[in-house]
């Protein structure tokens, strides 16, 4: 099943970019009846099945529309949405533990919301995707976090080494709806599809407590927030942060701060030459106006010429070259970030996993090539080394365990054997796959 858009939905898409793009006073009209029309739907079905994800509150799965036929599902899902008899169900909320400690809510909607959700989003992205401004990268098309990481380093090489390093407090929770909709609505009039954005913000939320009774939150009397695996709520957010990034650029705050923006989603550093303490107390102001918060324990200033900080998984900052002796402005994968995959090889090596070995390696291939994907940027033959040592090490505690061999296994598990014949995936055959920051 192809994944590529089909191309009469992605003529329907660069229309209404380039009108948006032509036209930026210009206001939508007659959106809602593209969500259900048939191709649309079906796609939005296919990228849907392609993400998978757990069933939400009704318990419904995606083998399960399978099997009932997805034609007919399809077909009366399309109805709903054309009698406007269309509600979504409750979104299904579970904590999910964050890399730095506590937990994050993770909102699932159903099957079929989440359809409908994917529908709206082919029609409204490339509205606001006109709109946004090129230091934002989270979440839109053919941009990724990677290129954002880039660019932050790039800009620390040119000298904007005076850092404001923020952190929103709950974001995705926090979106105020009232000003949210006000955002929709400078671009899109229909009142349907507004009422449609409007049924998604407001379905309510059923959590279970800790001796697994369910409860419901939210419903219409909430009056912020768009949950955290919501298939809209990254546009959504994206558009609300754009408040933020459009007033740096209205007000001509880059200029008069000397400073560059970088955005990721709810993440974002500020890059300057000499006035982070002046933008980081006009960034708070201006998100006191629109109703957010900075997270002021973890929003700091930077000199990034003697400190270091993180972002994205990366870390900024000075390091001392071995071959000259120079100090030069460093981007490598985080302590944090390698914490992270060394506990993810540690879980799936774990005594007890009674998997077979190919199963196994498949699986620790996977997560390794992940992450080395990701963390290809910058500085990080040292760091792939490290993540590549406790690899071995585990990789031989594992099998040690499951042969019974009495010594460290060093000579029964050879290096050469464990990447050879057992098929586990070797980092540092891998890096010279990728171009540093410095090389481009």
């Amino acid at each position: 099943m192809s994944l590529t858009t089909p191309n009469k939905i992605r003529r329907l898409q660069r229309k209404l970019y380039l009108k948006a793009k032509s036209e930026p006073a210009f206001r939508f009209y007659l959106l809602y009846d593209k969500v259900y029309r048939p191709d649309i739907l079906e796609h939005a079905w296919r990228l849907t099945r392609s993400n998978r994800g757990a069933a939400g509150v009704d318990g419904v799965r995606i083998e399960d529309i399978e099997a009932q036929g997805v034609q007919e599902w399809l077909a009366g899902l399309r109805e709903e949405l054309r009698r406007e008899t269309y509600a979504p169900d409750a979104v299904r909320r579970v904590m999910i533990p964050k890399p730095g400690g506590g937990e994050r809510p993770l909102g699932i909607p159903t099957v079929r919301d989440r359809v409908v959700q994917t529908a709206a989003k082919l029609v409204l992205e490339p509205i606001f995707e006109a709109d946004f401004l090129p230091c934002a990268y989270g979440y839109r098309p053919r941009r990724s976090a990677v290129d954002a990481v880039k660019v932050v380093h790039q800009t620390l090489r040119s000298g904007y080494t005076d850092v404001v390093d923020a952190d929103l407090k709950g974001y995705f929770d926090t979106i105020p709806h009232p000003e949210l909709m006000r955002s929709v609505s400078r671009r899109v009039v229909d009142g349907k599809m507004l009422g449609l954005v409007k049924l998604f913000l407001k379905a309510p939320v059923q959590q279970e407590d800790a001796r697994g009774k369910r409860r419901m939150m939210g419903g219409k009397g909430n009056k912020q927030g768009t949950p955290q695996g919501g298939v809209l709520s990254p546009l959504l957010a994206n558009l609300y942060m754009h408040r933020f990034l459009r007033a740096w650029e209205l007000y001509g705050r880059g200029a008069q701060f000397r400073a560059q923006i970088v955005n990721y989603a709810d993440d974002f550093v500020i890059l300057s030459r000499g006035h982070a303490t002046e933008a980081l107390a006009w960034t708070r102001a201006v998100m006191q106006v629109i109703g957010l918060t900075l997270n002021e324990n973890k929003t700091t200033v930077v000199d990034a010429n003697r400190e270091t900080f993180d972002f994205l998984g990366y870390t900024f900052g000075p390091a001392v070259s071995l071959r000259t002796g120079r100090t030069y402005q460093s981007v490598r994968p985080s302590n944090r970030s390698e914490s992270r995959i060394k506990q993810k090889v540690r879980s799936l090596l774990r005594p007890g996993n009674m998997q077979l070995w190919p199963e196994v390696v498949a699986r620790l291939n996977r997560v390794v090539r992940g992450w080395a994907n990701y963390f290809g940027t910058g500085a990080h033959a040292r760091s792939w080394r490290r993540v590549q040592n406790h690899v071995i090490e585990r990789v031989r505690a594992f099998l040690r365990r499951r042969h019974k061999v009495s010594t460290h296994g060093a000579r029964v598990f050879s290096v050469d054997r464990i990447f050879g014949e057992l098929g586990v995936l070797k980092l540092t055959t891998l890096q010279y796959g990728y171009r540093t920051c410095a090389s481009r």
